[in-house]
């Protein structure tokens, strides 16, 4: 074993397409008893149509992961930049043929 590799270290790669990443201002949460389904969108303004840019599929536990991670990094955020103001809900009528949520 090499100086610079610590032992249960995880190696994780990254392409050069999946670095560019996909710009979403919609996320659609469905999920069953075994899984949840986050679909990221980008609705543009005047058009008729989207489409899901990517498909994320968690067990609850990494779900549950995932939601403390996200309020985690958005206090760390606020702390250095200031608080995050949200917007009033706005009401966005669509039609989604994605899964049925299933409690």
């Amino acid at each position: 074993m090499s100086e610079q590799q610590v032992p249960n270290q995880l190696n994780i790669e990254i392409s050069e397409e999946m670095a560019e990443g996909q710009y979403a201002n919609l996320a659609i949460i469905t999920h069953s008893h075994a899984e949840f389904v986050v679909d990221f969108v980008n609705v543009m303004p005047g058009t008729p149509k989207s489409r899901v840019k990517s498909r994320i599929i968690l067990t609850p536990q990494h779900a549950k992961r995932l939601l403390h991670a996200l309020q985690e990094n958005v206090e760390k955020f606020e702390v250095a930049h200031g608080t995050i103001k949200d917007f009033e809900e706005v009401q966005i009528p669509f039609q989604y043929a994605g899964p049925v949520a299933q409690a």
